[in-house]
């Protein structure tokens, strides 16, 4: 049986952590590579590092960073942010990303996805979806812009053309729960399980590890967090404790 990964998230601006709520009122949580080392230490599977300002601000992601990053790390490292072309995706890898997240470039050209795939294979790509409930509540639709911009796309679908278009991973954010402490969106995480057959890592809104413990029930096959980590709230390690205490499999230093 496959693990459940335990994945800590480095929202990074200016070459600093930073974290807020739904994407806004940015506060810093601390350097990049310190606490990457740290979630090591405590046993995380994998390290995600987004470049929240890369997009909005029209750059690629910055190389510098990623390398130190990877320095000071020997699990997995997935990075994303500003990635707009296959040659962003490639500086990426070659600075030491071991996969590469795509998003609002993805969303406009759905093709890069599939460009991403055959160039690096399926393994390398992450599709990040940021969903955001639709004003009926009944749907998803997705955002992309850091959250700034609604899209007429529906996240259920997107999330299966993704995978059909050669996505190996789908990262799932609900827009509505980052930051809040709420809880994963288990609706959201229980729909996109239904359409795709690729592993799906749940993202925005886990406040304590029996809400990873209910994202995995779900169908997610990974829970990725911040807060939680950044605050000292939980470590990696206590999380993994509980969730093999509720008999979920995890990976135990």
């Amino acid at each position: 049986m496959l693990t459940t990964r335990i994945i800590p998230c480095l929202d990074v601006k200016d070459g600093r952590i930073v974290k807020g709520v739904r994407f806004q009122n940015l506060r810093d949580a601390g350097s990049p590579t310190e606490q990457a080392r740290l979630y090591e230490t405590q046993g995380a599977d994998e390290i995600v590092l987004l470049d929240v300002a890369a997009t909005p601000d029209g750059r690629s992601t910055q190389l510098d960073i990623v390398a130190s990053v990877r320095v000071a790390l020997s699990i997995p490292l997935t990075v994303g942010g500003g990635v707009r072309r296959v040659e962003d995706a490639s500086a990426l890898l070659d600075a030491g990303a071991d996969k590469v997240a795509v998003n609002s470039a993805a969303v406009r050209n759905p093709e890069l996805v599939q460009r991403l795939s055959e160039r690096f294979g399926r393994q390398c790509v992450v599709v990040a979806i940021d969903a955001r409930r639709s004003p009926d509540a009944r749907s998803w639709e997705v955002v992309i812009q850091s959250g700034s911009q609604a899209c007429d796309l529906d996240a259920l679908e997107w999330a299966k053309r993704a995978g059909e278009l050669g996505a190996g991973e789908i990262l799932l954010t609900s827009w509505d729960r980052d930051g809040v402490g709420e809880g994963y969106d288990i609706e959201l995480i229980r729909a996109v399980r239904k359409v795709v057959n690729v592993p799906i890592i749940a993202s925005g809104g886990a406040a304590d590890p029996e809400d990873m413990k209910q994202a995995i029930d779900a169908g997610a096959d990974a829970v990725l967090a911040a807060s939680i980590f950044h605050d000292g709230r939980f470590s990696v390690r206590e999380v993994k404790a509980h969730l093999a205490g509720r008999r979920v499999e995890v990976r135990l230093s």
